[in-house]
């Protein structure tokens, strides 16, 4: 739909004639007072450019340009005016935050000129309210998943760390493979808070020096699944809870929970995956203690095609053996 462009005078001659002059360009409306002007702001609205006369009955061209500014902010306001009355306007622009200044009579192809460049401020303006409102969107999403990764952090400190060096690690994976920011940007988030369901696993299955019964493993396995349905209600602009649930599947069909292979399986969850089992491997665990980088990045390379996605495995591999990739302890 084409931007509408409202004017304003007292005179039925004058707003015929801009009619006429406009009509095949720009979506127009007309006004004959300021009050009525008003009415049909907050009844046809939103308007693109309001184009105002000075001297009206009533209320005149200033107060109407500023009542428009209150109710919407966003319209480009114009002032139409004669030459004895420049002085005046001049303040009313300076006051009145008035986008140009049109003296009457105006030549049509000065109007044409001046509606078009209030169009392309009101397009600016639409444009830069829309970019602040995402930035304020993704800064509210980060705040949800920052509280998520506290309350893994609060129950269990080593998960909480696991997670930051998995994040780490995916990243710089995903910059191996040359993401963009905005797509590393739902990476990150989704790997901060992929063990999210681990909240709902008993700290003594968590910690359990000894190995795991069929039951207490059953149990753990579907934390990718907790982790899901905890997140699946929040309208994040990246798919993060199908990430968090796909980050135990494997390529071949052999993981959890869902048995997902190759493809099916989203790029992000199979970089978690590798950042995952790496981590998990080169770390301390209550049930043992670290089996060592060297033996984690062979265990990915062995499994690579059937367990990881080839690119990732070879992502990794080049990080921590030709980049100097480490994982900050």
């Amino acid at each position: 739909m084409s931007e509408k462009v409202l004017f304003v005078d007292d005179e039925p001659n004058v707003l015929a004639s801009y009619e006429r002059q406009l009509r095949k360009d720009f979506d127009t409306e007309t006004a004959l007072s300021g009050d009525l002007a008003m009415a049909i702001v907050a009844e046809d609205g939103p308007f693109a450019v309001v184009i105002s006369d000075l001297h009206m009955p009533g209320m005149n061209g200033i107060e109407l340009l500023s009542r428009v500014r209150e109710v919407a902010p966003d319209t480009v306001r114009m002032m139409l005016t004669g030459y004895a009355d420049l002085e005046t306007a001049i303040e009313a622009v300076n006051t009145g935050h008035i986008f140009r200044l049109l003296t009457k009579p105006c030549p049509s192809e000065s109007l044409v000129k001046a509606v078009e460049a209030g169009i392309d401020q009101y397009r600016l303006i639409l444009s830069q309210r829309e970019l602040h409102g995402l930035r304020k969107l993704k800064e509210a999403m980060e705040g949800i998943i920052i509280g998520f990764s506290t309350v893994v952090e609060t129950r269990d400190p080593y998960t909480a760390g696991h997670q930051k060096r998995v994040t780490n690690l995916a990243l710089a994976i995903a910059e191996e493979l040359g993401f963009d920011e905005d797509r590393a940007t739902g990476l990150r988030m989704a790997a901060m808070v992929h063990d999210l369901g681990k909240v709902y696993v008993p700290a003594e299955f968590l910690n359990k020096p000894g190995r795991l019964t069929e039951t207490e493993f059953s149990v753990i396995k579907n934390h990718p699944r907790v982790g899901w349905d905890i997140l699946k209600s929040v309208d994040f602009a990246w798919p993060i809870s199908q990430m968090v649930l796909q980050h135990h599947e494997r390529m071949d069909g052999s993981g959890y929970p869902d048995g997902l292979s190759g493809d099916s399986i989203l790029l992000e969850a199979r970089i978690m995956a590798v950042a995952d089992v790496v981590d998990a491997m080169a770390s301390h665990r209550p049930y043992r203690p670290s089996l060592g980088i060297e033996k984690a990045l062979e265990e990915i390379a062995m499994k690579s095609g059937t367990h990881f996605d080839p690119l990732v495995v070879e992502a990794c591999l080049t990080l921590f053996r030709e980049k100097g990739f480490r994982f900050e302890r």
